[in-house]
């Protein structure tokens, strides 16, 4: 199992995209490929120059000191600091391929993850200045999110609103910057963080935790405020736990973790079909998405680090039987033996829609980090070539 990883990431995956996604002319990243790797739009997703960055100088910190990683992870924060930030000191989401800009939206999650890449380079080329940036950027992110009115509004505030995506993605980076670089007040802003998602987004008396919530917590009776997405809930899930095993299994986070695990395996399984589905509504009423029932690889990622995470921590049985569950599905489904790299969308029987490889929100991220975190855990645990569960 923990060479199952190992091969996926290093033979396959990371391979793939070093050959088709670089940039050779402008620097950075195109991820919109067809099924060969064949580059079909050449626009570049801000946050994905930061994620694919983030995961070559990460592979370098801990995996082995590849000039071509290090080489390529600076190619992506150079883009970043060429191209990626407008004269008022925030990010775009989308850029032509010479970084010109096209797009730029409200949220900070281009801001995120260019943090994680400045902070994963900086430890790798031991880089103070870019270091420094990453600290100062991540401190703008968090004055964004205490005070979401100093960004453009986009409604007209008569049903105020926020978003899981924001503290579950913040308690990501700062764990990141934590272990990268430092960053002096982590373990209080990862509490404050955690905190957040308890107290508004958890609702143990609907057993699931919200997408979207009232701006104090409350449960919004509309499609937005029922919308579940299990794939998001499961990965907050998984932050959790990380953070848990960080203070030595510390028994109330990893309480928090595996209910929230439990509840969104139960809400998002499809057991009918198996898999995950895209999203589900609070009250089983109908979703207004028509993707709803969908199969997304990134849901499927998050689920298997998560389902593995909680079974190291915990041996508890439930958490193995998911885990194969779960891995067995996706490894059924959405790897492409002929061509390499992974299908991302697929059909609820598990066909494939569409045979795209990249695009503005799938490329060098979700599948390679599955990959590089489960083959950690099982080497950190000790966890050979034998079965899981098996003595």
């Amino acid at each position: 199992m923990r060479e199952n990883f190992r091969r996926g990431l290093l033979e396959d995956v990371v391979p793939f995209w070093l050959r088709h996604a670089v940039d050779q002319e402008h620097g950075g990243y195109m991820f919109a490929t067809d099924r060969v790797g064949r580059v079909i739009d050449t626009d570049k997703s801000i946050w994905f120059q930061g994620r694919f960055a983030w995961m070559l100088a990460t592979l370098w910190l801990t995996v082995d000191r590849r000039a071509e990683w290090l080489e390529q992870a600076r190619s992506g924060v150079d883009f970043l600091l060429r191209h990626g930030f407008d004269a008022d000191g925030r990010m775009f989401f989308q850029v032509a391929r010479d970084g010109l800009p096209l797009r730029k939206r409200r949220y900070y999650f281009s801001e995120a993850f260019t943090v994680m890449a400045f902070a994963a380079l900086a430890r790798a080329a031991d880089d103070a200045t870019l270091a420094s940036r990453a600290r100062c950027l991540f401190d703008r992110i968090l004055k964004y999110h205490a005070q979401p009115e100093l960004l453009p509004a986009k409604t007209t505030g008569l049903r105020p609103a926020k978003s899981l995506a924001g503290p579950m993605i913040l308690l990501n980076v700062t764990q990141t910057l934590r272990d990268t670089v430092g960053y002096p007040e982590a373990d209080a802003v990862v509490d404050r963080l955690i905190g957040e998602i308890e107290r508004d987004f958890l609702k143990p008396e609907y057993a699931a935790l919200l997408e979207t919530v009232g701006a104090n917590g409350a449960v919004l009776d509309h499609f937005d405020g029922r919308l579940l997405n299990p794939g998001h809930a499961i990965e907050a899930a998984w932050f959790i736990l990380h953070e848990a095993r960080h203070r030595n299994n510390d028994g109330r986070l990893v309480g928090l973790g595996t209910q929230i695990l439990d509840w969104m395996w139960e809400r998002g399984w499809d057991r009918e079909y198996g898999g995950i589905y895209y999203y589900r509504d609070l009250r089983d009423l109908p979703v207004q998405e028509y993707w709803h029932d969908m199969k997304f690889w990134w849901p499927h990622n998050e689920t298997i680090i998560a389902t593995l995470l909680a079974w190291t921590i915990t041996r508890e049985d439930r958490h193995l039987r998911r885990f194969h569950e779960v891995y067995s599905w996706t490894m059924s489904h959405f790897p492409d033996r002929e061509y390499g790299e992974w299908f991302g969308y697929l059909h609820r029987d598990g066909s494939v829609s569409s045979t795209l490889k990249g695009n503005m929100w799938k490329g060098g991220f979700h599948i390679p980090r599955m990959q590089w975190y489960c083959w950690r855990l099982l080497e950190s645990e000790g966890v050979q070539q034998k079965p899981l569960g098996k003595s």
